[in-house]
């Protein structure tokens, strides 16, 4: 089993003859992904990647019966974009833009209230239940089929936890990447629960960083209502005060955003610590090991 994608993905690409959205489209459907639409608007009644392409992610749903869609559509327009597929009631959104606007974010945020859907990101790797699904960017060959749920601020950080557990041979029942802006659209909190509730990921591991509160949330989760074992990592242990690093929204505001207070906390809600980025995969295997 898996969280948010599976065999029975039917994703539609916005932006796909756009160059990011073509090349990813492409690498989506090499790993076996059932990439049934595309939307780009004034190319409706057209074919790319040998997929058809709709004007309206409204008209792409009602010809495909797609359930999910990946965003990549220039800053500007991809609030837009996913305001679009939240009106045509798409179950799960991925959107992979960076920049987009925190009041564009705002204004999302807002609409989703009460609505069925989804939405991952912005500013994200995507998601990949290896073997079965991927909707992002990740290089899927790195990926193995196991019981490990992966959650992270940080695509780079993903990655290199991926290689590790895959090197140690512990697969992955899915990867999250919730992206490393100030809103995301799900939280540490809201995927936990899916890994909590999803009977074949057995452990989870966490990569936070500074800035926000999310690891907080995450802990108090953790501690209350979660009986998996996490391990986790916080990246951004020397960042100075006040200086944004990488992500829109890694930079400590106070003292809730520092490493330290994350780990702190994580700790005391009897999460594993990774001690550097090196050791997450055997301090996972650690972990599971003696669960």
């Amino acid at each position: 089993m898996s969280i948010l994608v599976s065999d029975n993905t039917k994703l539609l690409v916005q932006g796909i003859t756009g160059g990011e959205g073509s090349f990813h489209a492409q690498r989506c459907m090499e790993y076996g992904t059932k990439v049934v639409a595309g939307v780009t608007p004034g190319k409706g009644g057209t074919q790319h990647l040998g997929v058809p392409v709709f004007d309206s992610v409204e008209k792409a749903i009602a010809h495909t019966a797609a359930n999910a869609s990946i965003i990549f559509v220039p800053p500007a327009f991809a609030a837009d974009a996913v305001l679009e597929a939240i009106d045509a009631c798409v179950p799960l959104i991925v959107c992979i833009t960076e920049g987009i606007p925190v009041l564009d974010m705002v204004k999302v945020h807002s609409y989703l209230k009460g609505k069925s859907t989804r939405l991952i990101g912005p500013n994200c790797p995507g998601v990949i239940s290896p073997g079965k699904c991927k909707v992002g960017l990740m290089v899927g060959e790195i990926h193995l089929p196991g019981n490990v749920g992966v959650i992270s601020r940080s695509g780079t950080l993903t990655y290199e936890v991926v290689a590790q557990l895959t090197g140690l041979g512990i697969g992955q029942s899915t990867c999250v990447g919730i992206g490393g802006d100030a809103l995301p659209g799900s939280t540490f909190v809201d995927i936990l629960r899916l890994f909590e509730q999803d009977k074949d990921t057995k452990a989870v591991v966490l990569i936070g960083e500074i800035g926000g509160t999310l690891e907080q949330q995450a802990a108090e989760f953790i501690k209350n209502e979660m009986a998996k074992p996490v391990v986790a990592f916080i990246a951004g242990n020397t960042a100075p005060p006040g200086k944004r690093m990488g992500h829109a929204g890694a930079i400590i505001t106070g003292s809730a955003g520092k490493a330290s207070e994350k780990i702190k906390a994580l700790t005391e809600a009897g999460v594993t610590i990774a001690p550097n980025p090196a050791e997450i995969g055997l301090t996972t295997k650690k972990v599971i090991g003696e669960t």
